[in-house]
C-alpha cells in the first residue's frame, strides 16, 4: 500500500509522547494527573514529556492545563506546503467553490486513509476549519474511493485489513466483494460517488488526480442531497470537476 510504514516496531518513550499529544488533542487541554490517569502512565513520565515539548513549543500551559502549541501548526503548514498538488490545486478549488456553491475538497492518501488537505464550504455554512487536516476512511468517501479504485488488489486488501470497512451510515459498503465491484465501476466510469455513505443526507462526487502517471490525490464536490443529486453529480458537477483536474495538472506541469 502506498505510504505504508515498513514496521510497527517503535520506541516506547516515543509511543508515550505521541499518546500524550493525542490525549491533549482529544481533551482540548488537560493537567498532568488527568493525562496520567487517562494513559495509565506515571505522572512523572507525563510531566517529563510535557516539559520537553513545552520547551520546544509543541505544548503550552494555560490556567494550569496543557494545550497543543503552535509549533505543531508550523510543522503542519510545512508538510502541506510541501505537497505540490496542494499548491497547484488551491486556486482551482477556490474557483470551483465559487462556481458550484458547494463544498469542494482536495484529498490526499496516506497510510490507508485520506486527509482533507484543502477545501471550501461554498453555500453550506459549514466551518471547514473543523474538517481541514482531518482523516477519513477511503471506502465510504467519494474522494477515498476515487483513489482506492486505482490501487492494486493487494493494496486495497492492505487498507481493509488495517482499517476495516466500518459502517458510517446504513448506506456504507461494508462487504469486501461489494467494495471490489464498486471500485471496478469507479475505474470504468472515471469518477466515484458517495450517496449518503459517510454522512446521511450528504452526497459527493470525486475524480482522481494524476500527474505523470502518479496518483497524487482526488478532487471532490459535496453538499446536501437535495442540491447535490445523483443527476447533478453525473452532469454539470462532473463536467466542472474534470475541467478543474485539467487546470490542476497544468499547474503541476508549470510548478
Amino acid at each position: 500500500m502506498p505510504n505504508e510504514p515498513t514496521s510497527r516496531t517503535g520506541v516506547k518513550s516515543d509511543e508515550t509522547l505521541f499518546a500524550v499529544l493525542s490525549a491533549l488533542r482529544d481533551a482540548d487541554g488537560a493537567g498532568v494527573t488527568e493525562l496520567a490517569d487517562r494513559l495509565d502512565v506515571a505522572k512523572s513520565t507525563v510531566h517529563n514529556h510535557l516539559a520537553t515539548m513545552r520547551e520546544h513549543g509543541f505544548v503550552v500551559k494555560r490556567d494550569g492545563e496543557y494545550h497543543l502549541g503552535l509549533a505543531l501548526f508550523e510543522y503542519g503548514q510545512s508538510v502541506r506546503n510541501g505537497h505540490d498538488v496542494y499548491r497547484a490545486a488551491r486556486p482551482v478549488v477556490d474557483d470551483l467553490v465559487e462556481t458550484t456553491g458547494e463544498m469542494v475538497w482536495l484529498l490526499t492518501p496516506e497510510n490507508g486513509r485520506v486527509m482533507y488537505l484543502y477545501g471550501g464550504a461554498g453555500e453550506t455554512g459549514i466551518d471547514v476549519d473543523t474538517i481541514l487536516g482531518s482523516w477519513d476512511y477511503m471506502h465510504c468517501t467519494a474522494g477515498g474511493k476515487a483513489i482506492l479504485a486505482h490501487y492494486a488488489e493487494d493494496e486495497v486488501d492492505a487498507v481493509v485489513d488495517r482499517h476495516g470497512l466500518p459502517a458510517r451510515t446504513p448506506n456504507t459498503v461494508t462487504d469486501r466483494e461489494e467494495l471490489a465491484s464498486e471500485l471496478e465501476t469507479v475505474r470504468e466510469r472515471g469518477y466515484a460517488l458517495n450517496l449518503g455513505e459517510d454522512l446521511e443526507g450528504i452526497h459527493a462526487l470525486a475524480v482522481p488526480l494524476r500527474y505523470e502517471d502518479e496518483l497524487v490525490g482526488s478532487l471532490a464536490v459535496a453538499g446536501p442531497a437535495h442540491r447535490v443529486s445523483r443527476e447533478r453529480c453525473e452532469t454539470d458537477l462532473l463536467e466542472a470537476l474534470r475541467a478543474s483536474t485539467n487546470d490542476i495538472e497544468l499547474n503541476l506541469a508549470y510548478a
